[in-house]
């Protein structure tokens, strides 16, 4: 046997590992968007990989689903970050911004999923940082003159996380769903000369209390 061969073999079983990886998160999103309570073994069916492996990956049920929220975490940071960059129309850019999250689900894989793992310390300074990053945005847009003046961050932030609760049909009419529901709420935030907004709106306590694991 060549010195080469081993080295093949080692590639191999790399690659099958990370083909598995990414067949076990792709299912995970797909079970535990659903139901965050499923058990395990329906991520490995989904999957198609045995319960074995799929411990292997991940030693339990919590880690999996923190890893699937620093996923989520990391797309929207990417997409605002993004948005922060560019040198357009801030309301435009908001609103496209909004767009790419709603298509990407990031709600659906971040406060979705609050209560159901403990946050680890990379979590929670992600959550900060998508906190700033989110905020700087939400104000540069606001600054424009063309959103009402009661609505917050916060505001937003439940509206989209409502929208990623929405199913109807096959995922390409959900996902043609959540876009309609977004242009009525960006055409809601435009309305500068409606009448005061009841209520008072969300707090921070109220949306970090919601990650204590029960």
């Amino acid at each position: 046997m060549s010195d080469e061969q081993p080295a093949v073999s080692r590639r191999g079983r790399f690659a099958e590992a990370q083909r598995n990886d990414g067949a076990i998160l792709d299912a995970a999103r797909e079970v535990f968007v659903a139901d965050p309570s499923a058990p395990m073994s329906a991520v490995a069916k989904r999957a198609g990989v045995g319960i074995g492996a799929l411990y292997n990956r991940y030693a339990s049920k919590e880690d999996l689903l923190g890893t699937l929220c620093g996923r989520g975490q990391d797309i929207y940071l990417e997409v605002v970050e993004r948005a922060l960059a560019s040198d357009a129309e801030p309301w435009a850019t908001y609103v496209e911004c909004l767009q790419q999250l709603v298509d990407a689900d990031t709600h659906s894989l971040t406060v979705h999923l609050a209560g159901t793992f403990t946050p680890t310390p990379v979590h929670l300074a992600k959550a900060e940082r998508m906190r700033e990053l989110g905020i700087e945005l939400f104000e540069r847009a606001k600054a424009t003159g063309k959103m009402r003046d009661d609505v917050t961050f916060l505001d937003v932030s439940y509206l989209l996380e409502l929208i990623a609760k929405s199913t109807l049909g096959s995922p390409a009419r959900t996902a043609e769903l959540k876009r309609r529901q977004l242009a009525i709420v960006t055409d809601g935030l435009e309305r500068t000369d409606g009448g005061p907004l009841p209520g008072s709106p969300p707090t921070w306590a109220e949306q970090t209390a919601r990650w204590a694991m029960e």
